[in-house]
């Protein structure tokens, strides 16, 4: 008989209670089965506004043709120096990753690059918070992606009980000025939040750790953080309402259905610069029921 996969055990992965919609629901990850009340919910979790994923086939047509679209544009940052720099950011599960290897799937990796900085060292941990960060900066002609960036310490960071509350307040009002100093320079920032509903990142959390492909995302801070899905909330808020400004806005997506979401965020950046022979027809209208900006897009919770 063929061996039976098997996915790795993890500590502390007991099952938790929650309180959604009212009612007291008990979700317990190392069940194979997925509950009824999160498969059914998932997707329309936080009032998405479809009832159904994007059909895949449309998803593939319209992506390719955004791919065509950014190839152009990393030909034209290369012809001009252009230096652009986005940062993706969300709870865990949102889908950051996928979203950033569609965005870089078919440009140069010499210079485009994605940034996924582990935690600091005891030497970093010793510097300017911003230090670490600011050593992976696009250089000219340069594409650059951040997998999480200093916005750790707007959310994780404090819900987690990583810095002070008094290190937190100091990075929510030093970001802007940190940011505005950015835009100055001339780079052409972005700042992404993707947004999913309770029911959806409980889904994925199961789908990592029950398949043996996907696994090997499923980490403690996953474990950790789901049952302080309202902590988050709260920090999530607070940060983005403390750090969207007219020269670095926060473009919040909703990312129930990763299909949709990874459109709209390279939409967005590809409607916002103006490289040689962009070709509106083929990138398309924003989904306004997907991608707006600031706090008010965000869905409650």
């Amino acid at each position: 008989m063929p061996k039976k996969e098997t996915v790795p055990e993890f500590p502390d992965t007991k099952p938790l209670e929650f309180h959604i919609d009212g009612r007291k629901r008990v979700f317990d990850v190392d069940d194979a089965k997925l509950p009824d009340w999160i498969r059914k919910k998932a997707l329309t979790s936080a009032d998405y506004p479809y009832r159904h994923k994007m059909p895949r086939h449309d998803y593939e047509k319209a992506l390719k043709r955004l791919q065509v679209e950014l190839v152009k544009l990393q030909a034209w940052m290369q012809k001009n120096g252009s230096r652009v720099m986005a940062l993706f950011e969300g709870r865990d599960a949102a889908g950051k990753g996928g979203t950033i290897f569609a965005l870089r799937q078919y440009m140069n990796p010499r210079t485009a690059r994605n940034v996924a900085l582990p935690k600091p060292t005891e030497r970093e941990s010793g510097q300017w918070y911003f230090q670490r960060y600011v050593t992976h900066f696009p250089t000219e002609g340069e594409f650059v992606t951040f997998d999480r960036s200093w916005y750790n310490r707007g959310v994780v960071e404090p819900v987690m009980g990583f810095c002070t509350p008094e290190q937190h307040q100091r990075f929510l009002e030093e970001a802007p000025h940190f940011e505005r100093m950015i835009v100055n320079d001339g780079i052409h920032f972005f700042k992404f939040w993707l947004d999913i509903g309770q029911e959806m990142q409980l889904k994925r959390f199961h789908d990592r750790r029950h398949d043996p492909l996907k696994t090997w995302k499923f980490s403690p801070i996953d474990i950790a953080g789901m049952g302080r899905w309202d902590a988050y909330g709260a920090k999530r808020d607070e940060t983005i309402r403390k750090t969207h400004t007219a020269f670095a806005p926060w473009a919040v997506v909703k990312a129930n259905d990763k299909r949709r979401a990874r459109l709209a965020a390279i939409r967005r950046i590809l409607l916002s610069l103006p490289y040689a022979d962009r070709d509106l027809s083929a990138i398309g209208d924003e989904d306004p029921a997907i991608i707006g900006e600031g706090a008010g897009f965000l869905a409650a919770g």
